[in-house]
């Protein structure tokens, strides 16, 4: 997901700030609880009672809580809750702002439940408080290990709630468990060594018991995976890697998901796999960014795969390179794979999978509703597949400009479109069932992609090139609307920025969405226009959250900008609800 914009940033993809390289040494666990900054501000309302599974379960149609950091198991990101709406959006306020300690980009998605919002911040900080006041109750205060090495800014992007617990992947690489009435640290385990590049950003996912998260670092040469560890004990379950231990050559596929040819030297491939073997599978990337999907019936597990290490050298890693930029199936149970699909073999582009799918049913091409599963790529498409075994069934129209695809880098940079942050980049769609639309927040920055060979650095930044944005050429973002049931875009509207941050669409016919700018925005689900803007004062870069509390409904955005485009820093949540 590497990623790195604004023309002020382009000479050597954005230095080393973006990418948080700081070198120190592993602490151990029991260190870290014995440690651990938790300042109790006042004690958190007994009517924080533990989520139960059912809970979970149920989510999507809770308009009261949002327990997850999409919404529900599917991540169609949709609040039920109807009184915010078309109608009287114009006349949304803040009800509070609350102020954290870190001014740093914000990419968090809070978790609200019984009137107790918990949200995070870049450098791992937990804060619970009050959903309705913002009076804050305690704020946790992550001890980082010695060696945090990360891609893209110190980002958090949310916990998992279950029973009485809070679950949070760290940028040092480990996994910990904090009680959700007092923040004081439960257990904590190392989930992988950051010195060799590894680190957490996004939000876990729990499901019976179990806690899933994935791995940072395809720009590091880590070998990616996901693992699931017990929610009571912190105990490793079972580990999927996304980069299997053979096969990782896959089918030398010519042609992408859409069926252009991507120009490889397929015959200069097989000869280095000949010779060199496939020792490279250990450090071939993979990462996996956003929290998957959980089909509950099947009991799947689905998640997006990221770019292959090193992101633009490609010599030395020949093959499809098997599962980069795929949509992953596995067993929730033991971690088994069930099937994949990739979008792009042998991505020399950085054009990874990143925005997490979504689970919804959709019309076949016989106008059967299927279940299925959907995904906004980095390429500027909204990919809709067969839940049941992958299966492609429809891309979208192009969201953004597909210029000189698949143009390979050189050694003095070579101009393609979509640049290397999309597209959708890894901001979280949205779905409504009433209007049968996905809300894809996209961008576009025409860029250039320089080659140039690289050996593997030992867990240090690993790009084989670089990727720069274009002085002469404008930037913008693309809020665009998709009928899953057809691919056919509805409406589009267009920003001064490109966009990064993800998308809420509600039953009240609302679509929200941020702009790097500040600006906060509302739109009709159905048409696009815009109903009504609110300037937050630093970039609005997260997905918006909506609860109620006694029968009032709230809409919730962070607003800290972001370190990979480099839009302006804050330190705010914001709270919105009719006067």
């Amino acid at each position: 997901m590497t990623g790195f914009s604004r023309t002020s940033l382009a000479p050597l993809i954005v230095a080393l700030g973006a990418f948080g390289i700081v070198t120190s040494h592993e602490a151990r666990a029991a260190e870290e609880i014995q440690n651990a900054n938790t300042t109790q501000a006042s004690p958190v309302p007994s009517s924080l009672r533990p989520i139960s599974q059912q809970q979970l379960d149920g989510a999507a149609g809770d308009s009261a809580s949002w327990l997850h950091s999409n919404g529900s198991y599917a991540e169609t990101r949709y609040a039920p809750a109807t009184q915010i709406n078309t109608s009287n959006v114009a006349k949304l306020r803040p009800a509070f702002i609350f102020q954290t300690a870190v001014m740093e980009s914000m990419e968090t998605a809070p978790i609200v439940s019984n009137g107790v919002m918990f949200l995070t911040t870049s450098y791992n900080h937990v804060y619970a408080i009050d959903a309705v006041t913002g009076k804050e109750f305690w704020h946790y205060k992550h001890k980082m290990g010695p060696v945090t090495t990360f891609c893209c800014g110190p980002n958090n992007r949310g916990v998992a709630i279950s029973g009485n617990r809070l679950f949070m992947g760290t940028l040092d690489s480990k996994l910990v468990a904090l009680d959700a009435k007092t923040g004081n640290v439960l257990w904590s385990t190392q989930i992988a060594d950051p010195e060799e590049g590894y680190s957490e950003t996004m939000a876990p996912v729990v499901v019976d018991d179990k806690v899933l998260i994935g791995t940072n670092g395809g720009e590091y040469g880590i070998r990616g995976f996901v693992k699931a560890f017990d929610a009571n004990s912190g105990q490793l379950l079972w580990t999927f890697y996304t980069i299997p231990d053979t096969g990782s050559e896959g089918v030398w596929a010519e042609n992408d998901a859409v069926g252009r040819n991507m120009k490889r030297d397929i015959a200069a491939e097989k000869k280095t796999l000949a010779d060199k073997g496939t020792d490279f599978n250990k450090t071939l990337g993979g990462g996996v960014w956003m929290a998957p999907a959980i089909d509950r019936k099947t009991r799947t597990v689905y998640f997006v795969v990221g770019n292959p290490s090193p992101d633009l050298y490609g010599a030395i890693r020949p093959g499809d390179n098997l599962y980069t930029d795929s949509l992953v199936a596995v067993d929730l149970d033991t971690g088994k794979y069930k099937w994949h699909f990739q979008y792009i073999a042998h991505d020399v582009w950085d054009l990874d999978a990143v925005s997490p799918p979504i689970l919804v049913d959709v019309k076949d091409k016989n106008g059967q509703m299927i279940p299925a599963i959907i995904h906004g790529g980095k390429t500027g498409f909204v990919y809709v597949h067969d839940r049941r075994d992958g299966k492609l069934i429809r891309i979208s129209e192009a969201m953004i400009p597909q210029e000189g695809v698949w143009t390979l880098p050189t050694s003095t940079g070579a101009r393609m479109l979509p640049g290397a942050n999309g597209g959708v980049e890894w901001s979280p769609m949205a779905f409504s069932p009433k209007t049968r639309m996905a809300y894809a927040a996209n961008l576009h920055q025409p860029m250039t992609y320089q080659v140039e060979e690289a050996a593997y650095p030992g867990g240090k930044l690993w790009l084989g090139g670089a990727f720069k944005t274009i002085p002469s050429e404008q930037q913008w973002g693309r809020l665009v609307a998709v009928n899953v049931d057809t691919g056919k875009i509805a409406w589009a509207y267009k920003t001064d920025q490109p966009l990064i941050g993800g998308v809420l669409a509600t039953a009240g016919g609302l679509v929200f969405n941020g702009e790097g700018n500040g600006l906060f925005r509302a739109f009709d689900a159905a048409t696009g226009r815009k109903l009504w803007e609110f300037q937050c004062g630093a970039g609005v870069n997260a997905p918006a959250v909506s609860y109620m509390v006694n029968g009032k409904q709230y809409v919730a955005v962070a607003a800290g900008g972001n370190t990979q485009l480099d839009f302006k820093r804050g330190n705010s949540l914001l709270v919105f609800a009719l006067p």
